[in-house]
C-alpha cells in the first residue's frame, strides 16, 4: 500500500495556488489538500496546476450556516464545486456539534447520496465544533451508518475528553475501522495541538498518535488498499501558541509539518508498504 503524504494550505492560506501547489511539489508532498471555499480560482485551473506538477488532489470543505436546512445547502454547493476538481476525495468539516442527532444524520445521509450520484467519495472529518466533534457522538453515528468514512484528526477528541482516549477503546476502534484519511496533529489532554512534536516533553503524545496512525494503516492495507492519504496539519497562530507576550508564534508551522512528513515516511517506509 502506497503512503501519499499530502499538504494542506492552511498556514500558507495567503499564497496563490499556484505558488502553494509549486511550494507543495518542490517540498516533497505527494499532493494537496486545498481549503477550497477560500479560493476563488476555477476549478479546471486549480486542477491544471496540479497536473503539471504531478499532485495528487484532496478537496476540503465545510458546511455553513445558521440552520441545518442552510448546512444541507451548502454541502450540496460545495460539494458540486469540489468535484469538479475530480479530486481523490472530499474532506468535509460536517455539521455542527450543537445539531439534533436527526439533523446531522441527514447531512451525512446527504452527503451518501451525493456519493451515490457523483462518484467523488466524502470523508467526514472528527472535529471540534462538528458533528463529529466527540468520540461519543462520533460511535452513535457510526452504528446507524456503518459506512460513514471518516477523516481522523484524533488531536480533537484527546483535547474533548482530555483524555488519552483509553477509556473510550469501543469509540476509538470504531473510528479506525471507518478511517479513510488521516490527519496527522499531535493533540494533548489540554489541547488539539503540541507546541511542537520534536519537544522530548511532548514524546509520549507524539509515540501515542504514530500508533494510533498505524493501526489505521494496518487496517486498511488488510483490506488491499492500493493507497492511503495522510495530512500533516500542524497550524498556524492562534493554533500554535503565542510566545509569551509576543505576537509572534512560539514555532513555525510549516517547518514542523515538513518534520511530520519526514517522521510519517521514516515511521511507515512507504517503500515497503
Amino acid at each position: 500500500m502506497e503512503i501519499l503524504i499530502t499538504k494542506a494550505d492552511w498556514e500558507v492560506s495567503g499564497l496563490s495556488v499556484a505558488a502553494f501547489v509549486e511550494l507543495a511539489a518542490t517540498s516533497g508532498y505527494d499532493g494537496t489538500e486545498i481549503y477550497l471555499p477560500r479560493r476563488a480560482d476555477h476549478t479546471k485551473d486549480i486542477r491544471a496546476l496540479h497536473d503539471a506538477a504531478g499532485l495528487k488532489i484532496i478537496s476540503h470543505i465545510a458546511t455553513e450556516g445558521r440552520s441545518p436546512e442552510e448546512h444541507l445547502r451548502s454541502l450540496e454547493a460545495r460539494y458540486l464545486r469540489a468535484a469538479e476538481l475530480n479530486p481523490l476525495f472530499i474532506n468535509c468539516h460536517t455539521g455542527k456539534d450543537h445539531f439534533r442527532f436527526a439533523d446531522s444524520m441527514r447531512l451525512f445521509e446527504t452527503g451518501e447520496k451525493l456519493v451515490a450520484a457523483h462518484g467523488i467519495p466524502i470523508r467526514h472529518e472528527t472535529h471540534r465544533g462538528r458533528a463529529l466533534f466527540s468520540a461519543t457522538a462520533t460511535l452513535e453515528f457510526l452504528r446507524h451508518l456503518p459506512d460513514l468514512r471518516l477523516t481522523a484528526d484524533l488531536s480533537h477528541w484527546v483535547c474533548v475528553h482530555e483524555s488519552d482516549l483509553s477509556d473510550q477503546p469501543a469509540a476509538l476502534a470504531a473510528a479506525m475501522q471507518s478511517t479513510g484519511h488521516i490527519h496527522a496533529r499531535v493533540g494533548f489532554d489540554e489541547g488539539p495541538q503540541v507546541s511542537d512534536p520534536r519537544n522530548p516533553v511532548h514524546a509520549p503524545w507524539l509515540e501515542r498518535f504514530t500508533g494510533w496512525w498505524n493501526q489505521i494503516l494496518e487496517l486498511r492495507r488488510a483490506e488491499g488498499r492500493e493507497y492511503f492519504t495522510i495530512t500533516p496539519e500542524f497550524g498556524p497562530a492562534p493554533y500554535m501558541p503565542l510566545n509569551g507576550p509576543s505576537p509572534d508564534p512560539v514555532g513555525d508551522a510549516w517547518e514542523i509539518n515538513l518534520w511530520m512528513q519526514r517522521h510519517l515516511r521514516e515511521s511507515f517506509n512507504p517503500q515497503q508498504l
